[in-house]
């Protein structure tokens, strides 16, 4: 089958207008995740009782799930993506609400729903569609000053952190935070607000300390290492000495061995360990990659909302990694959050999917045809509006 550009079919216009770069640098991290999950998952699974491979499988389907997610979701248009961020939003808020009630509670947490023999997280597909919505809102503060999209866009996010505070998820909601207050500050907004934002920051995490038993232990160990045990984080760091430059080789690690987290949480200093820190800097020029080329396309947009959307879901990948890897180095506090497209965990792998997919969807032009038709609805606005009584 041949495409021509003169073909207007929805595969001849995602053909022609995806950014092929960006694409192959997400399928390349996709795929050496594959690669890892075969040496992190058999030692973990094994130890739970289950086939050697049966996590590294499941991994390699949310993966292939997660690049076909995305593929599909890339191919829709900017008014078709805002309306899919609004409906997933939706169902994953109603999700959430369900998880408090029906949810199962792990290490004193409900962050789960079963269904149909399997757990899915709707914090993971919440988050995604939570920053287009946001975008969205923020956008219109500056295109549309007589509606309040900054109150709404401002209830968005607490009714969102509410939410996940209340499983508790702490982590999650700071992740959420940075990303909200960034598109805040990049929206236009005034710096005061800006700056009310960043008190507010400061001050929630101040009771996040005070209220979460889990995380006055994960800081202080943090602190003051030494004082409290702290096995993990501490084996984790030992990966990276242990693996040198070039590492152990694969499969000559121990790290699996021992943390009940290699394969999700701690997968990075598998890495560390069986590759070597060169890989560890590969891995991690490659999400620099994928984060700087999104945030060199909105350079020169002119349309707020893409460049709030696409820059929002760029720094929800790019700090969820640095947290990730963070961890693992020995550079951040304990928090089980999962390295993108590399770590297992299918709810977080499909939703990563279908964020990298809406953030290529934004990416591609909109046709000169679309253009147009938004100038001239926007001139009959205009002109339409001092008649309206």
């Amino acid at each position: 089958m041949r495409l021509s550009r003169t073909d207007k079919s929805t595969l001849a216009v995602w053909w022609f207008s995806i950014d092929w770069v960006l694409l192959t640098a997400i399928t390349g991290l996709a795929i050496a995740g594959m690669i890892v999950s075969l040496a992190a998952s058999p030692a973990v699974a094994m130890r739970r009782g289950m086939a050697p491979f049966a996590l590294a499988e499941r991994h390699v389907m949310a993966a292939v799930i997660a690049l076909a997610v995305m593929v599909c979701v890339s191919a829709l248009g900017h008014g078709q993506i805002r309306r899919v961020a609004l409906a997933l939003l939706v169902v994953m808020f109603a999700a959430l609400a369900a998880v408090l009630i029906i949810g199962p509670e792990v290490n004193g947490a409900r962050r789960w729903l079963r269904f149909a023999g399997h757990s899915i997280q709707p914090s993971e597909f919440a988050k995604p569609a939570f920053v287009v919505i946001s975008a969205w809102l923020l956008a219109e503060t500056q295109r549309r000053t007589e509606v309040p999209a900054i109150w709404m866009a401002l209830v968005l996010y607490v009714a969102f952190a509410g939410l996940l505070l209340a499983e508790p998820d702490v982590g999650q909601t700071l992740l959420i935070s940075l990303v909200w207050g960034a598109m805040f500050l990049l929206s236009g907004q005034p710096l005061i607000g800006t700056a009310a934002c960043l008190g507010v920051g400061v001050a929630g995490g101040g009771i996040a300390y005070a209220v979460f038993p889990h995380v006055q232990a994960r800081v202080d160990k943090f602190l003051f290492p030494g004082t409290t045990e702290s096995f993990q984080t501490d084996r984790a760091l030992q990966s990276f000495i242990e693996g040198g430059f070039f590492g152990r080789g694969p499969g000559e690690g121990t790290i699996k061995s021992v943390l009940p987290d290699a394969h999700t949480d701690f997968i990075f200093a598998v890495i560390a360990e069986e590759y070597g820190i060169l890989a560890c800097l590969v891995l991690a020029g490659l999400i620099a990659f994928i984060v700087l080329r999104a945030l060199f396309h909105v350079v020169e947009e002119k349309d707020l909302f893409v460049r709030l959307a696409v820059s929002g879901l760029a720094l929800l990948f790019a700090i969820q990694a640095m947290i990730n890897m963070g961890v693992n180095a020995g550079l951040l506090p304990a928090k089980g959050m999962t390295l993108p497209l590399i770590s297992n965990g299918g709810s977080s792998t499909v939703a990563i999917g279908v964020g990298l997919g809406l953030m290529l969807g934004l990416m591609r032009p909109v046709p000169a045809a679309m253009r147009s038709r938004r100038r001239a609805v926007s001139i009959d606005l205009t002109e339409a509006g001092p008649s309206i009584p």
